[in-house]
């Protein structure tokens, strides 16, 4: 599925037989802030639950953007990542680009997302702080996966 001009050799798919989930995992588990030393189960049942977008350059796996979503009022944006050796092409923008346009994310009333470091990016596609933060509540155990 490509929605957006990629750099020669890239391509961006939802089918979920072409993810690679032994190079998601370890990005995940090792070189991500949010899901260091998630088990890699975790990120299995994740990636099944989730409308996945895989970046690749020629077969291997070069980023993803995964997102939860009932398809008809909400959508979550999560793991959004670029593997080291392809990053400074834009394809995050591309990623982006593609979960923004996808049909079945159309006509959403709310989207959401969690950055520490990416508010330039999601700011291109309209993300802004929390309107009313103080509705939102959350369980947070952010050392979870370290507690196993």
């Amino acid at each position: 599925m490509n929605t957006v001009t990629l750099p020669s050799g890239y391509d961006i798919s939802t089918d979920a037989a072409r993810l690679d989930l032994d190079a998601i995992h370890r990005f995940l588990s090792e070189d991500s802030y949010w899901a260091r030393g998630a088990p890699r189960a975790v990120i299995e049942r994740a990636v099944a639950n989730s409308l996945c977008f895989g970046l690749y350059h020629g077969m291997a796996q070069a980023g993803l953007a995964r997102v939860v979503t009932d398809k008809a009022t909400f959508v979550l944006v999560s793991d959004v990542f670029v593997l080291e050796g392809h990053r400074g092409l834009g394809l995050s923008k591309c990623l982006m680009q593609s979960v923004m346009a996808h049909p079945d994310l159309q006509g959403m009333r709310r989207h959401l997302l969690m950055t520490a470091d990416a508010h330039g990016l999601y700011s291109q596609f309209g993300f802004q702080p929390l309107a009313w933060p103080e509705r939102f509540m959350e369980i947070l155990r952010p050392d979870i996966y370290q507690a196993g």
